[in-house]
């Protein structure tokens, strides 16, 4: 249900009397801080992912477990900074939809409760069983002599 005019004035109010008794806090609720942690994270990931291809190469031309273990680092350090630029890209988001000049503030909707007749998230069924259609198909083949 979405918030009234009046509610959504009140919610201004209380924003900005939140921003000017405690800016800190009120960046931090933003999620600046976010984006900042998620950079760091991010460049972090990234140093630890050519050190790992160091690795990697070291253990290459030595000894090949110590090439899968800098596969591994490799591997975790992708995943790593692939999720802190996500989130980097999340608070960003979240920060233009705060600044977007809708009284909402970056509230959305949550479209919530049954889904609408007519539509299935299941795709529409074929005609039989797995093992009638596999069987279909296997008559199919021999009948047109392509096995």
């Amino acid at each position: 249900m979405p918030l009234s005019e009046e509610e959504l004035r009140l919610l201004e109010q209380m924003e900005r009397a939140l921003v000017e008794e405690d800016p800190k806090f009120a960046s931090t609720l933003r999620g600046t801080s976010l984006r900042r942690t998620a950079r760091r994270r991010a460049i972090a990931a990234g140093v630890v992912f050519v050190l790992g291809m160091a690795v990697l190469l070291a253990g290459a031309m030595t000894n090949w477990i110590v090439g899968i273990v800098g596969f591994v680092i490799m591997l975790g350090s992708a995943i790593i900074g692939l999720n802190a630029v996500r989130g980097q890209q999340a608070a960003a988001a979240a920060d233009a939809a705060r600044t977007s000049g809708h009284p909402s503030h970056g509230f959305t909707v949550i479209e919530g409760g049954r889904r609408p007749r007519g539509r299935s998230l299941r795709a529409p069924r074929s005609s039989g069983s797995f093992m009638e259609r596999m069987e279909e198909r296997w008559r199919r083949r021999r009948e047109s002599g392509g096995f």
